[in-house]
This record gives C-alpha cells, sequence and structure tokens, in this order.
C-alpha cells in the first residue's frame, strides 16, 4: 500500500545555541578596519545570528520535528504533533509515529508500505533518520534510508514531476499547474513563528493538507483516476 507522509521542522532548541550563533558572526571579508568591523556587527550581528540559527530547522541534527502527517491511497490524514519543544516530547512522537507504521506493515499482509512525499529523498528520511539517531529510537527495519527517489518503496513527487529539477519543484508551484488547491498564505517559513506563538494546531492542519496536497499530485502525476 501507499503512504504518503511530510513532517514539520523547527530550529535548534538547545539552551543558550541561538545566542552562540549571533556570537559567532562575523563582519564580511571586505570589513578592513576595526571601527567599520565594529559599526557593521552593531548592524547586523542580531539578524545574521538568527538567520543562521533559523536553518537549523533544515539540519537533522539539530533541528526538531514537531508534527508528522500521513496517509493511505484514500481516507483521513492522521497527524501526530508534540506535547512540547522538549527533545522527550519529540522521541516519543518518533516512538507512536513507527509502532503504527508497523502495524501498518502488518495490516497490509506483510507488504512493505511505498512512502511518497515531496522532497522526502532530500529532506524528510535523512531528517527523520538523523532524529531517530539523535534519540537511539530504531526506526522499522524496513523503513528507507538513503533511498533513490524512485522504486517500490519510495516515490518523489518532486522527482517524479522533473526528474531533471531544473523546471523547479515546489509544492505550491506543482499545484497550481495541476489545478489542485496549493498552500495559500502558509509556507514552511511561517512553521516556526506559528509554533513560537503557541499555533502548533495549525502546524499540524498545515502538515496535513501538505500530505494531502501530495496525494493528489501522485494521483495526477500518474494517472490513477483517469
Amino acid at each position: 500500500m501507499n503512504c504518503f507522509f511530510d513532517i514539520e521542522t523547527i530550529p535548534c532548541q538547545w539552551p543558550g545555541i541561538k545566542a552562540e550563533f549571533v556570537a559567532a558572526v562575523t563582519a564580511p571579508a571586505q570589513y578592513k578596519k576595526a571601527d567599520s568591523i565594529a559599526a557593521w556587527l552593531d548592524e547586523n550581528r542580531e539578524a545574521e545570528g538568527e538567520a543562521a540559527w533559523l536553518k537549523t530547522s533544515f539540519d537533522g541534527g539539530m533541528g526538531q520535528i514537531v508534527c508528522v502527517a500521513w496517509a493511505g491511497d484514500h481516507g483521513d490524514t492522521r497527524c501526530l504533533r508534540v506535547a512540547d519543544l522538549s527533545a522527550k516530547s519529540e522521541a516519543a512522537l518518533l516512538e507512536i509515529w513507527f509502532d503504527d507504521l508497523k502495524k501498518l506493515h502488518i495490516g497490509s499482509s506483510g507488504t512493505r508500505p511505498c512512502f511518497i512525499g515531496h522532497n522526502v529523498v532530500g529532506f524528510d528520511f535523512p531528517f527523520v533518520w538523523k532524529r531517530a539517531i539523535v534519540h537511539g529510537i530504531r526506526p522499522p527495519l524496513w523503513f528507507p534510508r538513503n533511498p533513490k527517489p524512485w522504486g517500490e518503496t519510495v516515490i518523489d513527487t518532486m522527482t517524479l514531476w522533473d526528474s531533471t529539477q531544473r523546471a523547479g519543484g515546489s509544492m505550491d508551484k506543482l499545484c497550481r499547474v495541476l489545478g489542485i488547491p496549493g498552500k495559500g498564505d502558509i509556507s514552511g517559513a511561517d512553521v516556526w513563528p506559528m509554533v513560537e506563538a503557541g499555533d502548533i494546531d495549525a502546524v499540524a492542519e498545515y502538515c496535513k493538507a501538505d500530505v494531502q496536497r501530495t496525494r493528489e499530485m501522485f494521483k495526477r502525476m500518474t494517472f490513477a483516476e483517469a
């Protein structure tokens, strides 16, 4: 059976980590004089440090998963979200999700599910594996690691649309091309501000909607309903 899935991630939550990024900011090489360096740092250090810290949401070694959503070929989309931003809560999320995936495997007569997602080869799978390693939580033995973007166990809709990656493959762009409702006013860049504001339920709904969009894109690309 097919398992469409998506994760949402946030920047590193280690105590004091944002301040470390701010402290590590240096002025561009063209600034030579001490006063010009000091002036540049005074104006830009905080923004540059925060920008570098925000990028850890793409780093599975430092960022964290706050929700995961998945669905089959039909029916509702399931979603798990963390109770808080602690490492313990993220670990619990992974344990529950892996257990549910094992039940999915058993329920399909021992057949491995085919995981389908958008940019899952380049992002979601590596991120999940790194977080699992960090927490010491073993994924199911058949959970893909370093997969190809196509095959019996993994299909990446970004590559399915354009294997050369020359045409650009953002989900929102593909939805527009295929006549599927897109993301609207929310994007991945909004996830952390929403979590920081305490609106993680909205992030979970956004994650579920991405899974549903991916399922519709896949059906269109494979003529499943033709």
